[in-house]
């Protein structure tokens, strides 16, 4: 069997607008798969200021793509300051 590329995978649970929200940037930005737009997204991220740590306990339902208090599809850490 050929060797892959990318032999580590991550499985990731999204709700339907945080799909929407991806699928949406996808086409917009002529992503080829969501795996692309995934991994450009996490490059992205990861080269931003800004980022804190997650504090000790918080749990993984209080990060999302999208602010769970705008619900207007726009774009946010999940928290509100």
């Amino acid at each position: 069997m050929a060797e892959l590329e990318r032999p580590e995978r991550l499985q990731v649970m999204l709700t339907v607008d945080e799909l929407t929200a991806l699928e949406n940037w996808r086409f917009d930005k002529r992503m080829p798969s969501r795996s692309a737009a995934v991994r450009e997204l996490l490059r992205r991220g990861l080269a931003s200021d800004g980022f804190l740590a997650a504090e000790q306990g918080v749990k993984s339902q209080e990060f999302g793509l999208l602010s769970p208090a705008d619900g207007n599809g726009k774009v946010g850490d999940g928290h509100s300051d």
